[in-house]
């Protein structure tokens, strides 16, 4: 079966898929999406010699289910809603207004806290590599994805350890290449792939941006 010990050990393993094409390249930038793919994006960037930065998105969660996610919201205001998981849940319309509403809210409060001198990295022409955890519906990946590739980047890689096959054929088409070592058939929680999964502190992302 496969396991993974922890983020680290995930972000060093697909490290080693990247490192051929991608090792001390000067137009490589490496993004994770928080908080756990900035984890495994620190050590991606760290074997290739890469600046590390953030995508930074908030999943839109179902009404008594906020680990369903319905869609994703990105930094720069990129909302992906599933049309069909709304209807099929027969989710209030006002509730969905309201849940973009505060996602959108704590996105600008992690945007700040992350961003802390408002800037973010061109990404114009660069080889953009987007690491994360796990891949379960796809939802923030695909806001993620959306949101970079509206900055002008040459080529985009998605790189995750575990991911569904509902989440990987979500994205497979939107990005010039996905390193994804396993992708499970019936995937459930992202967490059962790790011994060691603890959630990850706003403070280790800081820390883990200052240090790169």
């Amino acid at each position: 079966m496969f396991r993974l010990r922890d983020r680290i050990e995930a972000g060093n393993k697909l490290a080693e898929e990247l490192e051929a094409a991608y090792s001390a390249r000067e137009d490589v930038v490496v993004l994770g999406l928080p908080r756990g793919g900035v984890v495994v994006a620190a050590e991606i960037a760290k074997k290739l010699g890469a600046p590390l930065d953030v995508v930074v998105v908030r999943k839109i969660g179902a009404p008594m289910q906020p680990e369903l996610a319905l869609g994703a919201i990105a930094e720069d205001g990129v909302a992906l809603v599933d049309k069909a998981l709304v209807e099929h849940l027969k989710v209030p319309e006002d509730y969905l207004e309201r849940e973009i509403s505060r996602q959108r809210e704590t996105l600008e409060q992690r945007t700040s806290l992350y961003r802390r001198d408002g800037l973010r990295p061109p990404l114009e022409g660069k080889t953009c590599i987007l690491a994360d955890d796990g891949l379960a519906t796809g939802s923030t990946a695909e806001a993620a994805i959306a949101s970079v590739e509206r900055q002008g980047p040459s080529r985009m890689v998605f790189a995750v350890p575990v991911a569904s096959v509902q989440g990987y054929g979500r994205i497979r088409d939107k990005v010039d290449e996905v390193v994804c070592p396993h992708v499970a058939e019936d995937m459930g929680a992202v967490g059962f792939y790790y011994e060691k999964f603890d959630p990850v502190t706003d403070e280790e992302v800081i820390r883990l941006l200052g240090g790169a």
